[in-house]
């Protein structure tokens, strides 16, 4: 089971995260509860910066803040030294207030808005990932208008099948994200026709919770070809390597992976590298808490174990099937005896969080923890049901800080007009 790096059981039984008692954390914070522990989190940016700064120098690691975009977590990426991929004008904001560095933030999106743009290119951001001719089209008129150049990566479509959910592929032919290969040329000569539009290099992204490092090195030889031919300096592979949500998992170590991309490129290249991980920097780092309520034991059939939650705060099951695991953090200690299918407390019959996990023995106000929520839990987050979303506390040291405050009733209704 992937827990964050503080996690044991302490001398109650219990499961402990950052020095901190999740039943406690129950206690003083309510349930549901985001929990990220941010010494998993310090970590996981650190073995990214440390593995590829010794293997290939060249290299800016920028987080894929649409994993998890707060100030808090923000800040704390900057901290290690960070820069941030994000794909809106609210992801921006937010990483601004974080006290991002403007020059190490890279703005994503296939459909941005005249607004966003300007907002990027008055932050002073360091590149725009532009992949058809209409962006290009309100990036040159916003530059004009503002008085400043556009620096920008061509996102390309690699045409990569990486072995993954449909969902998250990026890279295959078929495929609204990048430019395809056969329009590229004439795309670059509309590009040189902007004065304010500065083509710096080029970007892909092949898809999202991948194990094999094959589909990467075949990314990063064909962007290495693009750079020779047109003489750019930057290559951005964008993000895209798993964790072990479950056992059955087995991603690279990141110092593996750093290997074998800097292995293509030493020799034959000095331009810089750009990597945009998201869920290997905060997918560990976090864990829900969640409060059982009722427990419906249907005779020959299963049994179903409801929590206080579901998913309004982790919509990924019922998204694309995605699979996690769970244990009792009041119980963390006991034996594994009974087999569960763990559902939330939402009006959909998908609302199903784990379709089949053993536990020790349930009983009604049991604290049940899944693992591995730190990325898209938070971040695709809604009020289906009109129900507010959890609060998120940092963990660290055996304390623990709001930084996001549960949700009131009344903040559902603060944009309502009548």
């Amino acid at each position: 089971m992937s827990l964050p790096i503080t996690a044991k059981n302490n001398a109650q039984g219990h499961l402990e995260v950052g020095g901190c008692d999740v039943t406690q954390l129950a206690k003083e914070f309510g349930t549901p509860l985001y929990v990220v522990d941010e010494a998993t989190l310090r970590d996981s940016c650190c073995q990214y910066v440390n593995s590829f700064k010794e293997l290939y120098p060249n290299t800016e690691i920028a987080f894929a803040s649409k994993a998890l975009c707060t100030v808090g977590i923000s800040k704390i990426i900057a901290e290690e030294g960070l820069g941030f991929d994000v794909s809106s004008g609210g992801e921006l904001f937010t990483v601004l207030k974080a006290g991002a560095d403007p020059k190490k933030i890279y703005f994503h999106g296939n459909n941005k808005s005249v607004q966003e743009i300007e907002e990027g290119i008055k932050a002073g951001i360091g590149r725009f990932m532009v992949d058809n001719e209409q962006e290009i089209l309100k990036l040159n008129a916003s530059a004009e208008k503002l008085g400043k150049d556009a620096h920008i990566l061509i996102r390309v479509n690699p045409g990569i099948d990486a072995h993954t959910h449909e969902f998250i592929q990026t890279g295959k032919i078929d495929s609204k994200f990048g430019v395809p290969f056969e329009q590229l040329e004439s795309f670059i000569n509309k590009i040189k026709e902007f004065k304010r539009i500065k083509l710096e290099g080029f970007h892909a992204h092949i898809g999202s919770q991948i194990f094999d490092v094959k589909p990467f090195i075949e990314e990063v030889k064909l962007l290495l070809a693009l750079t020779k031919k047109y003489g750019t300096k930057e290559i951005n592979i964008g993000g895209g390597i798993g964790i072990s949500y479950t056992d059955s998992d087995n991603p690279p170590a990141i110092k593996d992976f750093a290997k074998e991309i800097a292995g293509v490129l030493k020799g034959e290249t000095d331009a810089k590298l750009i990597l945009e991980p998201g869920r290997s920097i905060v997918g560990r780092s976090g864990i829900t808490i969640y409060t059982v309520g009722v427990i419906k034991d249907i005779p020959g059939i299963r049994k179903y174990v409801l929590v206080d939650g579901g998913m309004s705060d982790n919509p990924r099951p019922i998204l694309y099937d995605a699979k996690y695991e769970a244990l009792l953090g009041n119980k963390a200690g006991a034996k594994p005896e009974e087999t569960v299918r763990v559902g939330g407390r939402f009006c959909e019959s998908g609302d199903i969080l784990i379709k089949e996990v053993k536990l020790p023995k349930i009983e009604p106000g049991d604290i049940l923890v899944t693992t591995c929520t730190g990325a898209y839990n938070y971040a695709m987050a809604s009020n289906y049901n009109r129900v507010p979303r959890p609060a998120m506390v940092i963990v660290n040291n055996g304390k623990a800080r709001i930084i996001v405050k549960r949700e009131s009733y009344n903040d559902l209704t603060l944009n309502d007009a009548h």
